[in-house]
C-alpha cells in the first residue's frame, strides 16, 4: 500500500479515523502475540512499580501521573497492569499474562519484532498527515499546530463489540483539544496535570468500529475515541504508536513524553 486513495483520504479527513483492512497478515499477527507473551514470561517489576493503568482523569494523576516508572517510559519497554490483579502487597491474584493492559512505550525501537512492523514500508506513507475512556490522543502527545499527530493501532486478534472494539465520534477532530495533560513538578520531583476538562461525551454519537485481525485503524490526533470494557471471554490484542508530522511542527516542551539522548524521536522514514 503506498498511498491512500482519494477516497480514503477524504474520508480521514470528514470523519477522523480510517479502517484499512488486511493490513497485516495472520503470520505477522501471530509474530507480534508470541513476541509479546516471551516479554510478559521474562518480566521483572519490582513491587513498588507495579501501576494499574487507567484513562480516568483522576486515576491518571494519583497513579502512573505520579510514578517515575511511568513518566520514565518513553525510551523503555515497561509493563503496566489491568485493575484488580494484586493484592494489597502488589503480589499478582491472577496469571501474569493475564494481568498485562499496556506495554510501552518504546516497542518500537527497542524489539525487533515491533520495529520491524513500525517502520516497513507498508506504514511509510508520506500522503496523510480494560475500558479505554472517551479521550483524543492530543490530549497527551500535544503539538503546535495541531492536527500533526496521527495514531496507527492494529489488531492482533479480531476486536469486536463484546471484547472490545474502538468506538468513535466521526469529525470530532474538528473541535480542538479540550484538555491536555502536561509536565508539573513538585519540588524536584516530576509530576503531571491537567490543564482544561473532558467534556461528557453523548453516547449515542459514538459509532462502533469492529475489525478483523491485521486491519489498521488511522487516527485523528483530535478524533474522540473510546473502547468499552471486554465483556467476553476472548482477548483483544493491539499494537498502536504514534507518528508526528516533522516539517513545521513544534511537540510542546509541556508534555509528559520527552525525547531523550537514548531515544530521539526518529524519522520513520527519508
Amino acid at each position: 500500500m503506498a498511498c491512500l486513495s482519494p477516497s480514503q483520504l477524504q474520508k480521514f479527513q470528514e470523519d477522523g479515523f480510517l479502517v484499512l483492512e488486511g493490513f497485516l497478515s495472520a503470520d505477522e499477527c501471530v509474530a507480534m502475540q508470541q513476541r509479546i507473551g516471551e516479554l510478559v514470561a521474562d518480566m521483572d517489576v519490582p513491587l513498588h512499580c507495579r501501576i494499574e493503568f487507567s484513562t480516568q482523569e483522576e486515576e491518571q494523576l494519583r497513579s502512573q501521573g505520579k510514578k517515575d516508572y511511568f513518566l520514565s517510559s518513553g525510551d523503555k519497554i515497561r509493563f503496566f497492569f489491568e485493575k484488580g490483579v494484586f493484592d494489597e502487597k502488589g503480589n499478582f491474584l491472577v496469571p501474569p499474562e493475564k494481568s498485562i493492559n499496556k506495554i510501552g512505550h518504546a516497542l518500537h525501537a527497542h524489539d525487533p519484532v515491533f520495529r520491524h512492523v513500525t517502520h516497513s514500508p507498508k506504514v511509510q506513507q508520506p500522503h496523510f498527515g480494560g475500558e479505554v475512556s472517551p479521550h483524543q490522543d492530543s490530549t497527551f502527545l500535544y503539538t503546535e499546530p495541531l492536527g500533526r499527530v496521527l495514531g496507527i493501532w492494529i489488531a492482533l486478534e479480531d476486536a469486536t463489540l463484546e471484547n472490545g472494539c474502538l468506538w468513535f465520534i466521526p469529525g470530532s477532530h474538528t473541535g480542538g483539544v479540550s484538555r491536555r495533560m502536561v509536565r508539573a513538578f513538585a519540588g524536584l520531583k516530576l509530576n503531571t496535570r491537567f490543564l482544561g476538562s473532558e467534556p461528557v461525551w453523548d453516547d449515542s454519537l459514538f459509532v462502533p468500529t469492529p475489525v478483523q485481525r491485521g486491519a489498521l485503524i488511522l487516527i485523528h490526533g483530535e478524533v474522540v475515541h473510546k473502547s468499552e470494557q471486554n465483556l467476553s471471554d476472548r482477548s483483544r490484542h493491539a499494537y498502536t504508536f504514534h507518528l508526528m508530522e516533522s516539517l513545521g511542527t513544534m511537540w510542546s516542551p509541556e508534555n509528559w513524553l520527552q525525547p531523550t539522548a537514548e531515544l530521539p524521536f526518529p524519522p520513520l522514514y527519508t
